[in-house]
């Protein structure tokens, strides 16, 4: 459910107040846990480094994430592949099939 339009979109306080004292041009990162926080169009031009859980992953902000969250272009999982014990044996049949074999000493 999105919030209510009488009560605005959500910003946190303290990423307002470190845009207000660093200007875009000088490619400081700005550095936040507040994955909540909606991308308002003062935000523009900044670099974010948005918490996952584990690391910081820098999102530069540019016209077309206005409305969107910040937490939305930092992802929390890793993804690996699909497939199981069936997938690893084709693709190592397929490494196996594309390397040349040794050619043989006389």
């Amino acid at each position: 459910m999105s919030r209510s339009s009488k009560k605005g979109p959500f910003v946190d306080p303290n990423i307002l107040k470190k845009i207000a004292k660093v200007k875009p041009q000088d490619g400081a990162v700005i550095k936040t846990w507040s994955r909540a926080s909606e991308i308002s169009p003062e935000m523009v031009g900044y670099t974010f480094a948005v918490h996952n859980g584990k690391t910081f992953a820098e999102v530069k902000i540019t016209e077309d994430m206005v409305g969107h969250r910040l937490g939305e272009f930092s992802p929390t999982r890793k993804f690996l592949r699909h497939g199981g014990k069936i997938q690893k044996e084709l693709e190592q049949k397929a490494v196996s099939a594309a390397a040349p074999a040794a050619p043989a000493k006389k």
